[in-house]
């Protein structure tokens, strides 16, 4: 009887643990699916933007009719440094841009937001939700997240919530190879050197006219450190006169050459993460090219810098008078 019962008993131990195993890989598998279902998770932004009033000055503003937003990323990574399978990252945006298209008046516009920023930002969980927010640099919301489509997603949020809760419509990240690379595929871009880069890219002399070509260009928009002005408000500077050289070499490209498009964003899709599908991506690229480009815009404000850190503090009058200015009209 002893020994029915030791052997009842270990049966008992076997079917105990065959149940806790069973158990466990049932939970492995329901949190990874969980967590590829999370990755493509994103905060809606709940507003009823059809109805959305504002009020400033003491007069209310509707938003515009038909405004698209695009938040343009440079991420200060390589592609083949990029590792989605986790959660979180270390790839910061170092550059963002936010395009404002007027589709009404044919125009297009942007606003050159500082990497240093200090916003809210969200935290994200394993799963890819959200789970708190920071007070901190707003090119740090892009480490939350897959490191692609999940970081985006939070880098945009970010800028949404810097801009009194503007909704992006849609996101382009592109890594840093991709500059020396588009820049190559227009030709090259002429620039007048604004900065002294002795010891940085000694090709590049300050005042001097040059067309900037592959690791060239690179070092003209990224390089920070080492330059007399280390933070970012030179950097930004180079930036926006870059890129607004880049834009005319562009239509030039897609004026002379009928397939310019579409041989570009072939070329260039290993460098891009993006919500735009290759074809809707391309109908867009089309529709901007004939498009005004009138301005890019900055944010104005105070740097403040640390023993380790840059921090940049928006003006928050200035920064609502220039939101209400790209969004809004009187009701």
């Amino acid at each position: 009887m002893n020994k029915t019962r030791g052997t009842k008993s270990k049966y008992l131990l076997y079917a105990a643990i065959l149940l806790i195993i069973v158990f466990l890989v049932s939970s492995v598998l329901f949190l990874i699916e969980i967590v590829d279902r999370g990755y493509s998770l994103f905060p809606e932004q709940d507003y009823d933007y059809a109805n959305y009033v504002i009020t400033y000055n003491n007069q209310e503003y509707v938003l515009k009719d038909d405004i698209e937003t695009v938040l343009i990323m440079g991420v200060d990574k390589f592609e083949d440094a990029i590792d989605d399978s986790s959660y979180n990252n270390n790839q910061q945006a170092d550059f963002l841009m936010l395009l404002i298209i007027d589709n009404a008046n044919a125009e297009c516009s942007a606003i050159h937001i500082n990497r240093d920023t200090i916003t809210d930002i969200n935290v994200l969980g394993v799963a890819g939700e959200k789970v708190g927010t920071v007070n901190r640099q707003i090119a740090l919301a892009h480490t939350y997240g897959n490191g692609k489509e999940v970081s985006c997603r939070n880098t945009s949020d970010a800028v949404s919530t810097l801009l009194n809760d503007i909704k992006i419509d849609h996101y382009i990240s592109l890594t840093m190879d991709s500059i020396a690379v588009f820049n190559d595929l227009v030709g090259g871009v002429e620039v007048t050197v604004l900065d002294d880069f002795t010891g940085v890219d000694d090709t590049l002399t300050q005042g001097e006219n040059v067309t900037l070509y592959g690791e060239h260009a690179l070092n003209y928009v990224r390089s920070r450190y080492g330059m007399d002005d280390s933070s970012n408000n030179n950097r930004m500077m180079r930036q926006r006169q870059y890129i607004e050289a880049l834009i005319q070499k562009t239509k030039q490209c897609v004026e002379n050459d009928d397939s310019f498009i579409v041989d570009t964003s072939l070329e260039m899709a290993e460098y891009i993460v993006s919500d735009f599908s290759t074809t809707k991506f391309q109908n867009f690229a089309e529709k901007i090219s004939e498009y005004n480009f009138t301005e890019i815009h900055s944010i104005e404000g105070e740097i403040k810098i640390g023993d380790e850190f840059v921090e940049f503090y928006p003006d928050e009058d200035a920064l609502d008078a220039l939101v209400v200015q790209m969004f809004y009209e009187p009701k």
